[in-house]
This record gives C-alpha cells, sequence and structure tokens, in this order.
C-alpha cells in the first residue's frame, strides 16, 4: 500500500500516517471515508462495540428501541470494510426472522450510505458488497442451521437475538462459528441480542467474562433519543419489574417470575473476602449426591455470613480429600465444621458398608448434626432472610470467585408442577445442589425455625414469647 502526500509524492510504505494531509491512494481513501461517516453517524453506545477491534468476541446486550439490529449492521459494514475479499456470515434465530430483520435492515443500510451490492435470494440468502478495496459477500443463515456452515472461512460472523436460542445450542453454535473464523485481518464474532435470563450471553460474558478474547457492550433504551417520548412509559406499564430491566436496560435478571432467591444481587450481596485467617472458624456446607457433591464454604464475620469458597467432588472420599487438602490446618484445629445433609447419616454415595457421616468421622471431620432435615420452605426463607429482611439489611455476601454460589442464586426458579424449587438430575446444568449445600449450612447457623404458639427461637439468637 502506497502513501500519498498534498504535494503529490509518493511516501515510503512504512511511512506512518501522521495527519489529515497524507492519503491513501486508491480504495483505501474511499474506505475511510466510508467508515467515517457510519462511525459519525451512530449512538456513542453504537460505536463503541463497532470500533472494537482488540477482542475475538464481541457481546452487545441491548433493551428494546436501542437500535440492535442498525448496530450489527453497521458492524457487519465495518467489518467488511476491514476484511475486503472475504467472506461474513449473518445469523438470526429463524428463517423469518433472517428475511423480516436481517435482510431488511441490511437492505436499508447499504442503501442510506450508497453502497453498492447485489442481492441473491436463492438457494440461501447472501449480499454481496462492492467496496473500495474489494467484494465482501455476507451470508444470510438461520441458526436452525448453524451447523450447515462446514468448510467455510469466514473473517466475521454475527449472530442477532442470540439468547432466544437454547442456551445448549448456541453453545455448540459459537464453538462452531469460532472455528469458521480463518480469513481476513479482523477476524470476529459478534454476538447481538436483547437479555432472555441466564442465557448465552450471560453464560459467555458474566461467568466466564474473565476470558480475555471477549468484551460484552450494553446499550439502554432510554439512550437513544429518536425513540418516541411515550415509548419507555409504555413498556414500564406493561412490564413487570424484572422484564423492564431486562428489556429496556439490558440486565441480566430471572425472567420466570419464579425465583427462589428474588432478591439475591450479586453486587448488593458481594464479598470482598477470598480467603480464611487462622482465627476463622469455616463452616461447610455439603450436598451429597452420587458423581457429583458440593461443598460451599463459608465464615461467620459481625456483619453476617460471608461464602469465601466452593468445592465439586464425585464422592464422600473425594470430599474429605478436597477438605483435607485445602483446609488441613482448620481441620487439625477443630474449626472446620461440616453441615451436611441429614439424610447422610444412613446413606453414602459410595458403594460401600458405611455411610457418608462414618467416613468423615473416620478421617477427622467434626459434623454439626440435624436430627432430620429442616422444610424446604423453612430452608430457603432462613437463606432470603439473610439476603435481604424486611428491614432493608442484607447479612449474606458471596465471594464472585464462588461462580456455582452465585449462579444457584440467581437462576433458581420453583418447579410450576411441584411448587418446590427446581430439582435437576445432579450434573453441571442442576442449580440445586449449590442452594442445598449453602441452605445447609446457613440452617445450621440462622435458621429460622417456624413459628408456634408459646415460645419460639430464631435459631442463634434469643427466646420470643409469641402469643
Amino acid at each position: 500500500m502506497k502513501w500519498l502526500n498534498n504535494s503529490g509524492n509518493v511516501l515510503d510504505e512504512a511511512a506512518p500516517i501522521i495527519d489529515e494531509s497524507v492519503q491513501y491512494l486508491g480504495g483505501k481513501r474511499e474506505s475511510n471515508a466510508i467508515r467515517r461517516k457510519i462511525l459519525k453517524d451512530l449512538l456513542p453506545y453504537q460505536k463503541t462495540v463497532c470500533e472494537d477491534s482488540t477482542h475475538r468476541i464481541v457481546g452487545f446486550v441491548a433493551g428494546y428501541g436501542s437500535g440492535k439490529s442498525r448496530t450489527m449492521a453497521a458492524w457487519l459494514v465495518l467489518l467488511s470494510l476491514d476484511n475486503p475479499n472475504t467472506l461474513g456470515v449473518a445469523f438470526a434465530p429463524t428463517g423469518p426472522l433472517v428475511r423480516d430483520v436481517v435482510i431488511r435492515t441490511m437492505e436499508d443500510f447499504l442503501e442510506e450510505y450508497q453502497i453498492p451490492y447485489s442481492f441473491r435470494v436463492s438457494p440461501l440468502p447472501e449480499f454481496t458488497l462492492f467496496l473500495p478495496e474489494g467484494p465482501v459477500t455476507i451470508l444470510c443463515r438461520s441458526m436452525e442451521n448453524w451447523n450447515r456452515i462446514i468448510g467455510l472461512n469466514a473473517s466475521f460472523i454475527a449472530c442477532d437475538e442470540i439468547d432466544t436460542s437454547k442456551i445448549d445450542i448456541a453453545k455448540r453454535a459459537v464453538e462452531k462459528f469460532l472455528g469458521r473464523l480463518r480469513a481476513g485481518k479482523r477476524r470476529q464474532l459478534g454476538l447481538f441480542s436483547t437479555p432472555e435470563g441466564f442465557g448465552i450471553l450471560y453464560s459467555m460474558f458474566v461467568e466466564e467474562g474473565h476470558k480475555t478474547d471477549r468484551i460484552l457492550f450494553k446499550g439502554r433504551t432510554m439512550d437513544n433519543p429518536y425513540l418516541p417520548p411515550d415509548f419507555l412509559e409504555a413498556m414500564r406499564e406493561n412490564y413487570s419489574p424484572a422484564m423492564f430491566r431486562a428489556y429496556t436496560e439490558g440486565e441480566f435478571v430471572n425472567l420466570t417470575q419464579s425465583s427462589v432467591y428474588p432478591e439475591f444481587d450479586r453486587h448488593l450481596n458481594l464479598s470482598l473476602i477470598t480467603e480464611f485467617n487462622s482465627i476463622d472458624t469455616i463452616y461447610v456446607g455439603v450436598d451429597f449426591n452420587v458423581g457429583r457433591c458440593l461443598m460451599i464454604c463459608l465464615m461467620v464475620k459481625p456483619n453476617g455470613l460471608h461464602v469465601v469458597a466452593e468445592h465439586v467432588a464425585r464422592d464422600t472420599p473425594a470430599v474429605i480429600e478436597v477438605l483435607r487438602t485445602h483446609y488441613q490446618q482448620w481441620i487439625d484445629n477443630g474449626q472446620l465444621i461440616v453441615c451436611p445433609d441429614a439424610s447422610s447419616q444412613s446413606k453414602s454415595t459410595k458403594d460401600a458398608g458405611i455411610s457418608d457421616f462414618g467416613l468423615m468421622r473416620q478421617a477427622g471431620l467434626s459434623i454439626k448434626i440435624q436430627a432430620s432435615n429442616p422444610l424446604i420452605r423453612d430452608r430457603v426463607l432462613s437463606v432470603n432472610t439473610l439476603i435481604l429482611n424486611a428491614a432493608g439489611d442484607r447479612q449474606l455476601f458471596v465471594n464472585p470467585l464462588c461462580k456455582l454460589a452465585i449462579r444457584g442464586l440467581e437462576q433458581h426458579s420453583y418447579d410450576s408442577k411441584t411448587g418446590q424449587p427446581m430439582k435437576g438430575d445432579g450434573g453441571v446444568d442442576d442449580l440445586s445442589g449449590q442452594n442445598d449445600a449453602l441452605g445447609y449450612a446457613i440452617w445450621a447457623l440462622r435458621g429460622i425455625k417456624s413459628w408456634k404458639s408459646g415460645t419460639a427461637r430464631l435459631r442463634g439468637g434469643t427466646p420470643v414469647r409469641i402469643w
């Protein structure tokens, strides 16, 4: 590539661009003009999405009316400008959405900026953009057929409303998409969606947000000045608080309307404690399951209970090994107390003639024994009261490294058929295990007894006379 200054002299190929008087020869100058015009017309939050070129995966979660589809169209064109003579792909959840949203928005966008293009409908829709530095073809496909892009070498892939796809399908699709990014000089995957509870965007950008190859941007409905003045108010009147936060502010919230722990907030219930000190007593709530046992480790502080660590093990011997490996000092000093499922007194996760309790006792672990498990509603109430009580106090705090605990508290819902918290198969997608483990520990420390006439007692508190 050669550069030209105002005097008409061709500069050395290694010369830097130091001011606007230095221009590209040929199509580069025209490409930059298109790019500047597009970026100039974008809203600030849209512009940040389109300008990021340092992350392989770019996410944009936005409320209704925030211009998400237009942002994706701008992103597609800008990636095309950066990757001439390559191939891109634009996905939407279904064929009708490809036709009604992706294709229509792209046509309007290309015509607005007078970018020459051709469009082919059959056998499958695709655009060809005739750009200054070379053409780019953008295939338009449905997420229903995400696995049919075998053999493609793409420079960029975008997916609209990916959060509406089932999370297991979306995860497999993303893996496939990343494997197709093999061409061009700016290879990126763009994921655009309104949040739908705790779907693929939450998984990739919150639960796995520590990974350096990705970044998430947000757009709020209220930040779009071009919407009708009554648009936001109409949504406020017709949506529940959770839906309003999701669909206007781009927040990840439980949309089932039946959250087990509705007041948990990862920011307001945040603990900054990352490790146990030698003087701390560690309480370990354990939920025993064949093949997957959950451990939630917490401590008592003056302001409440702090969840500091969590562990997963395959069976009771593995649980013992994990606790010995991480907390032998506290075990030796009698400062580690296991708060398990009371039914573990008579069962074992290991095919042996000794119970889970028996194995732990043999290993020298101290156990806080409950005669029986509390009623589920009482255990849930105990946890919820610590999360936020009627006086506005929060007394349960979770370190952000405890991702299983946070996931369970944020996402666990009630089963509409049984009226009980949803119970899975004990696998990695079952949210009940970590919540059960936490609940056992909290019940042992701060459990709330059922109210009865006579004398009642708040676990860990003083007797109260009830009339």
